[in-house]
Order: structure tokens, then sequence, then C-alpha cells
């Protein structure tokens, strides 16, 4: 999606990881987030996000163009 959150910090000072699909928040790196590495800057997804665009992700499309 066009309107989705693309340039979120993969990782707040207070150590939680921010989704950069939608913006949840989860303390530390879940194991069941799934991270992108994107122009050389880690991206994290939540479950949700990862299971909406798996297509995407796996073909290594960058998540501006979802």
């Amino acid at each position: 999606m066009v309107d989705q959150k693309t340039h979120e910090q993969a990782e707040l000072a207070d150590g939680n990881t921010v989704c950069a699909g939608c913006g949840a928040v989860a303390a530390g790196t879940l194991p069941t987030w799934t991270c992108s590495v994107e122009n050389g800057e880690r991206r994290y997804f939540c479950d949700n996000c990862a299971r909406e665009n798996i297509r995407a992700i796996e073909g290594r499309l960058d998540s501006s163009w979802w």
C-alpha cells in the first residue's frame, strides 16, 4: 500500500522495535517478525504486514513498492 509508513526507525531508543509498515511497537525484536534490508537500512515488519505482503517480500521488492 502506498500510504504505509516505510521510513520508520527499526529500533527506538528504549530497544523496542517498530514495524515499518503499520508502526506497531514490540518489546525487542520478535522472532516472528520479518526483517528486510532496504538501501542498507534494516526494516522490521510485524506478522500482519508480512502476511499481507509476503509475495512482494519474497520477490525482494522494496517496501516503497507495496
